[in-house]
């Protein structure tokens, strides 16, 4: 047996063996430790080297568009990397690191487990997913001074309109300048270089101008041509009937205010096949277009006068209103009700017809087309809808309703030209999807409930909202059933209009908002 003694002696031993070796340890152990350290920053700083983001992020878009955008060629010298616009700034360290773990793993799962070709590069260079990928501060590191010399007088009311309402508006600076880290050619802040005649717009030869609007004699199709411009369009002729408006209370995502279902009676009448187009809405604009920003009273009092006999029109718009998605034939938006209400009063004045905005009643008739079913075309909206907990599992039904709707679905997140549709079975196109289209209504959720159970040519002419229907080419399959009913938003779609008082023409926050316009026969004598 070991005695104690031996047993104390030997584990003295070793304890003092122990402490001999600790500054060895310890200095092994600190040489390591900084040697990690160094190989994290080292590693770090590699990868937040623009060479290194352009491993992972393989598509044209990124590198090319970044060295010809205003971020690397401008006058300063600076040249903006990819982690000073994407990564918090450095000196918010936890941010700044978390920020960068978390992206560096997403980019890193989906460089082995994607395919970059099958990416839609364009949709991901659209507002809505830029706004998660700039942090707001990012850009207030670099643009501390908000009024740089050459700005221009738009410029300082926007951003003194941002510095006094920041946080109120939970705005970012990227929501009004989308095109200075990535060029977009398709994309000009500030300028209006696709309206014709003005900074490089298309200027159309005035021989090519119509002389005279077309005569009407009967009640059928009719091509107008606006006197005065290059622009024709085609009008629908829709008979009068009757029709059950509104959706019972078993149709899929019914809602309270498309009920009760009423008997309605509508008269015959001309509507737009399609939706009033950017080559229409500029041509207005340039026969129309008000100098600086004319006070509302003063253009509300020359457009409500009788006796006028030129009318006020838009003011220019602040950024560009068709986001860069082109003008031509497809819709025009962001215009408010009164711009869509002033357009009509000007066309009508042009071509000597009554024109105007459709009622509820009759958007609903046309949209139908003499059918009852949530959409003027088979299917089930539970089919197309991408709601619900089953959407995780199986996705939804894509035909046949994309051959006659642009909706979220398919809409590539941003408007389309009327061609890329069937039309319903009264000849309109995009009546559902699209951009949403202005009613003569004002909206009530209780509008149908004030009314008779059958009523004819009905308008509501009370509430504080206009309706608008059909959808926008964000919505969701059950939004663009043909009872859905929806309402403007107004303060909400002027938030971020930075002029006092603020526009009557453009809307700063709404984009798939658009109109068509219809025409009475009895305006042409039938």
């Amino acid at each position: 047996m070991v005695s104690k003694k031996f047993s104390r002696r030997n584990s003295s031993d070793r304890k003092k063996s122990f402490f001999k070796k600790k500054p060895f340890i310890f200095l092994v152990g600190l040489v390591l430790g900084m040697g990690v350290v160094a190989a994290a920053y080292l590693t770090s700083v590699y990868f937040s080297t623009d060479e290194s983001c352009m491993m992972c992020h393989v598509h044209p878009h990124v590198e090319d568009s970044w060295k010809i955008s205003t971020h690397v060629n401008n006058g300063s010298g600076v040249k903006v990397h990819c982690v000073d616009c994407h990564l918090p700034p450095k000196n918010d360290t936890w941010d700044h690191y978390t920020a960068k773990l978390q992206l560096g793993l997403k980019d890193a799962w989906g460089y082995f487990t994607k395919d970059s070709a099958d990416f839609d590069w364009d949709l991901k260079s659209e507002l809505e997913h830029a706004v998660k990928y700039i942090p707001n501060q990012s850009c207030k590191e670099c643009h501390q001074n908000l009024f740089p010399e050459g700005i221009t007088p738009d410029g300082i009311t926007a951003h003194l309109y941002y510095d006094e309402n920041e946080k109120k508006l939970d705005l970012q600076c990227i929501s009004c300048h989308l095109d200075v880290g990535h060029h977009n050619p398709n994309y000009t802040h500030g300028k209006l270089t696709g309206i014709p005649g003005q900074d490089g717009g298309a200027v159309v030869d005035p021989s090519m101008y119509f002389k005279e609007a077309t005569v009407v004699t009967s009640f059928e199709n009719y091509t107008e041509e606006v006197p005065g411009t290059a622009v024709s369009f085609n009008m629908i002729a829709v008979p009068g009937g009757s029709f059950r408006m509104g959706s019972p209370a078993k149709e899929a995502f019914h809602k309270a205010d498309e009920a009760p279902v009423r008997n309605v009676t509508v008269s015959p009448f001309f509507m737009a096949e399609v939706e009033v187009t950017w080559d229409q809405f500029w041509a207005f604009y340039g026969q129309t277009m008000s100098e600086g920003r004319t006070l509302p009273a003063d253009v509300y009092a020359n457009n409500s006068d009788p006796d006028v006999d030129a009318i006020s029109g838009p003011t220019p718009p602040f950024g560009f209103p068709d986001q860069g998605w082109g003008s031509g034939d497809r819709p025009a938006i962001t215009m408010t009700h009164y711009a869509a209400e002033t357009f009509c009063q000007w066309l009508s004045m042009q071509t000597g017809k009554k024109y105007r905005l459709p009622t509820e009643a009759e958007w609903e008739y046309a949209a139908r087309g003499g059918t009852e079913t949530p959409y003027f075309f088979e299917g089930n909206p539970k089919d197309f809808s991408g709601e619900g907990f089953m959407r995780k599992f199986i996705a939804a039904k894509t035909e046949p309703i994309s051959e006659y709707v642009i909706y979220g679905a398919n809409s590539k997140n941003r408007t389309q030209e009327p061609s890329a549709v069937k039309a319903n079975p009264f000849g309109l196109k995009n009546m559902l999807g699209n951009v949403m289209e202005y009613c003569a209504d004002k909206y009530s959720p209780e509008a149908y409930a004030k009314t008779a159970e059958s009523v004819t040519d009905p308008l509501a002419t009370e509430g504080e909202e206009w309706v608008v229907r059909g959808g926008n080419y964000t919505s969701d399959a059950a939004d663009v059933r043909v009872a859905a009913r929806d309402f403007t938003k107004h303060d909400q779609w002027l938030k971020t209009d930075p002029q006092q008082p603020k526009s009557i023409w453009w809307y700063s926050d709404i984009r798939g908002i658009g109109f068509r316009v219809v025409c009475e026969p009895g305006s042409v004598g039938l």
